[in-house]
């Protein structure tokens, strides 16, 4: 069994170890998703599926028992279709190509399911993600419950799989670490070329489109092995920025604008997301200098507050009191109508500027799966009134950082035209996100190639 196999296999035999003897776990892959008439979308496996199995085919089931014995159901070889869908691995040669125990074509899937299931105590399988998945396993319990009295026995629990797998999803091991690693070098390369080639262009007197600047990210990432966008590329020139959201369109890049761009490519199934905003024409102006420090600022006070022990909440909470102090130093907030930096914090008062927290979990999804509270805790619960909206709230202790688990860090301001807000600073959108994983002492920013300080990024664009 080769290394890659041998990983799969450990993770499945870590969830068979979970559902217990007399479970059996019960995942397909993503389907197939039509764009328009006769097209596809291009396929994108489901990341469950191919945590456990590192097959990237559509159209396949994978079934694992409680002793740990792994079957596949796929497509099997058509050498008429592969002609024109490409080639299939096939029933036959999946066992040995993949490190599992059987594989039967997908044809099989209704008829050889009920005897996996007879016998078992539990199903498990992921609630509420894939369509009509609850309705095709009662189906297959249906049949198995109408032989019982031939000796047939059928599962009494059905059970979450996600909350299984979320758990071991959440701590990457050193594979999936290096993968990330690789991953977010090509997105700061692509986010480096399109600094570069912006202020390039203007510099020439070219027309600058925010749909040129997105193809130099594609070109980046294909150029060095990525396999997809990990999520649609956000290139927002001038008041796009303030557009959370925004996907890279038509607008014109003009000299003097600040460009947001939120980007990350996908590599062996691992995201990376990366976020930077810089001068359209590679200098500062005097106001757009003083926002951008002003989030870099909070961006440090949120990394150091990342590390093993830490909530993960922290490093939002960091982010927030310095955002809260620095807007009312530069004029954003008047401490006369909302009080001192704890009453904007209490009151939110912020909010209009910083609508987002300031990180998400990031693995195989860009938001990648696992809880934000701490199991161990979920039991304590406190309730409060939401300062803005007035709403009852009910919180519980935030998830405790540990070693392996990987977050973005990614605080920003959004400054739309408003009465009472000082006219340099309107239309300015500035977001700075960098990936980190975190260790004991603290953590490893990963995506750090691409410069962030106003210096670096002014000489990187002469």
């Amino acid at each position: 069994m080769n290394a890659a196999n041998t990983l799969y296999a450990q993770r499945r035999a870590a969830l068979a170890r979970h559902i217990g003897p007399n479970g059996i776990a019960i995942l397909p892959t993503a389907p197939e998703q039509q764009r328009n008439r006769d097209s596809d979308f291009l396929f994108r496996h489901d990341s469950y599926f191919y945590y456990l199995s590192g097959f990237t085919e559509p159209k396949a089931w994978l079934v694992i028992t409680g002793d740990g014995k792994t079957t596949l159901f796929c497509q099997p070889k058509d050498l008429e279709r592969e002609i024109w869908d490409g080639y299939r691995l096939g029933p036959d040669a999946a066992p040995e190509a993949l490190g599992i125990d059987a594989a039967f074509s997908l044809a099989d899937l209704d008829q050889r399911m009920p005897a996996l299931l007879d016998g078992r105590d539990a199903v498990w399988y992921p609630f509420a993600t894939h369509s009509r998945l609850e309705s095709r396993i009662d189906g297959w319990l249906s049949g198995l419950r109408a032989k019982v009295r031939y000796g047939m026995l059928c599962p009494d629990q059905q059970r979450d799989l996600c909350s299984v797998l979320d758990e071991m999803r959440l701590i990457k091991d050193t594979h999936e670490q290096d993968v990330m690693r690789r991953a977010c070098a090509i997105s700061a390369g692509a986010h480096v070329r399109t600094m570069q080639r912006c202020a390039a262009m203007l510099r020439a007197g070219q027309e600058v489109r925010e749909y040129h600047l997105d193809a130099e990210l594609l070109h980046e990432f294909r150029q060095h092995g990525s396999q997809y966008p990990a999520y649609s590329s956000i290139v927002a020139a001038g008041a796009n920025a303030c557009v959370l959201h925004y996907r890279a369109d038509a607008g014109r890049v003009q000299n003097g604008e600040l460009v947001l761009i939120d980007a990350g490519c996908e590599l062996d199934g691992y995201a990376s997301d990366i976020t930077r905003t810089f001068p359209a024409n590679g200098v500062f102006s005097g106001p757009q200098k003083t926002l951008y420090e002003l989030v870099l600022a909070s961006q440090e006070a949120a990394i150091a507050a990342t590390k093993a022990g830490a909530r993960f909440t922290d490093p939002h909470d960091a982010t927030v009191k310095v955002l809260a102090q620095g807007m009312l130093d530069v004029g954003l907030l008047d401490k006369n109508k909302v009080g001192g930096v704890d009453d904007v914090i209490e009151k939110r008062a912020y909010f209009p500027f910083y609508m987002h927290r300031t990180g998400h979990w990031l693995g195989m999804d860009v938001h990648d799966c696992g809880a934000y509270t701490e199991p161990s805790e979920i039991g304590q619960v406190s309730e409060r009134c939401d300062a803005l909206t007035g709403d009852l709230i009910k919180d519980r202790p935030a998830r405790i950082l540990r070693p392996g688990m990987v977050l973005t860090i990614e605080p920003g301001i959004y400054v739309r035209p408003a009465a009472g807000v000082p006219e340099q600073f309107h239309n300015i959108g500035i977001r700075i996100e960098d990936d980190a994983i975190v260790t004991e002492s603290g953590c490893e920013l990963i995506s750090r190639d691409v410069p962030v300080s106003v210096a670096e990024i002014e000489a990187l664009m002469r």
